[in-house]
C-alpha cells in the first residue's frame, strides 16, 4: 500500500475479515446510537413545553373539573405533568362517585394513582437509556478487540518477510488502530449524551414529584374545606 492510499476507506478495505466486521458494528451501533440521542433530544424538548405550559394553566385559577376535562380530551398529546393529574384527578372522582367520603381515603387513592402514572413516565423517560450507557462502556473494547486482532494479522503477514521496515509494518498498524479510533467515535457521544440526559431525567423527575406534593396539598385543602361545610350544615349552632 502506498502513501497515498492512507485514508480510512482504503486502511479499512485492505484489513481482514474480522477488523472489517468489528468496523461495520462500531458504525451501526454509532448510527443508532445518534439516531436515539436525537430521538431524546426532541423527546424532552417536547415534554418541557407540554409541562411549562399545563404548569401555566394549573395555576392559572382555571377549575380542576376544566383542568381535568381538558387533560382527558388532550389525553394523547399531553404531557407528564398533565397524564399524572388526569390520574389523580380520575382516581378521586372514581371514590367519589362510589360515595366515599373519608378524606384521606380520597387522598390516598388519589396519591397512589399519581404514583403509578409517575413510575409510568418516569419508565419512558428512561428508555434508551441503558442501550447509550452499553455503547459508551463496550465500545472502546470491541474497537480495542478489532485493534489487537488486527496487530497480530498484521505482524502474522510479516512473518515471512526477509527484512521488515517501517514502510511494512506501517499500514498493517494503520488499519488495526482505524478500529479504536470508531470505538472511540461511537463511545465518546454516547457518554455525554447519557450523563446529560440523566440530569435531565432527574429534573423531571423533582419537577413532577413536586407536582405531586402541590396538587395533593389542594384536594386536601379542598376535602377540609368541604369536610367543614358538611359539619356546619350538619351542627348549624357551631
Amino acid at each position: 500500500m502506498n502513501n497515498q492510499n492512507f485514508s480510512i476507506i482504503q486502511l479499512v478495505l485492505h484489513a481482514s475479515i474480522v477488523v472489517q466486521v468489528v468496523v461495520a458494528l462500531l458504525l451501526i451501533v454509532s448510527v443508532t446510537s445518534w439516531a436515539a440521542i436525537l430521538g431524546k433530544l426532541s423527546a424532552f424538548r417536547t415534554v418541557r413545553g407540554f409541562n411549562d405550559d399545563f404548569e401555566r394553566n394549573f395555576w392559572s385559577g382555571t377549575s380542576l373539573n376544566d383542568l381535568y376535562a381538558a387533560a382527558v380530551k388532550n389525553a394523547r398529546s399531553a404531557g407528564p405533568m398533565e397524564r399524572i393529574f388526569a390520574s389523580g384527578m380520575r382516581e378521586y372522582q372514581k371514590l367519589r362517585e362510589r360515595r366515599i367520603a373519608d378524606p384521606t381515603t380520597l387522598l390516598d387513592g388519589a396519591r397512589r394513582a399519581m404514583r403509578a402514572s409517575f413510575q409510568r413516565e418516569m419508565d419512558a423517560a428512561e428508555s434508551n437509556l441503558s442501550f447509550l450507557a452499553s455503547v459508551g462502556s463496550i465500545s472502546p473494547y470491541v474497537g480495542l478487540f478489532g485493534t489487537v486482532w488486527g496487530i497480530m494479522h498484521a505482524f502474522t503477514g510479516l512473518a515471512g518477510l526477509q527484512q521488515v521496515t517501517l514502510a511494512t509494518v506501517a499500514p498493517g498498524i494503520a488499519e488495526a488502530l482505524v478500529t479504536t479510533a470508531i470505538g472511540l467515535f461511537a463511545a465518546i457521544p454516547a457518554v455525554l449524551a447519557y450523563n446529560r440526559f440523566a440530569r435531565e431525567i432527574d429534573r423531571l423527575a423533582i419537577k413532577l414529584e413536586t407536582f405531586i406534593e402541590e396538587f395533593s396539598n389542594i384536594l386536601q385543602r379542598n376535602l377540609g374545606v368541604q369536610s367543614q361545610a358538611v359539619a356546619n350544615a350538619a351542627y348549624p349552632g357551631y
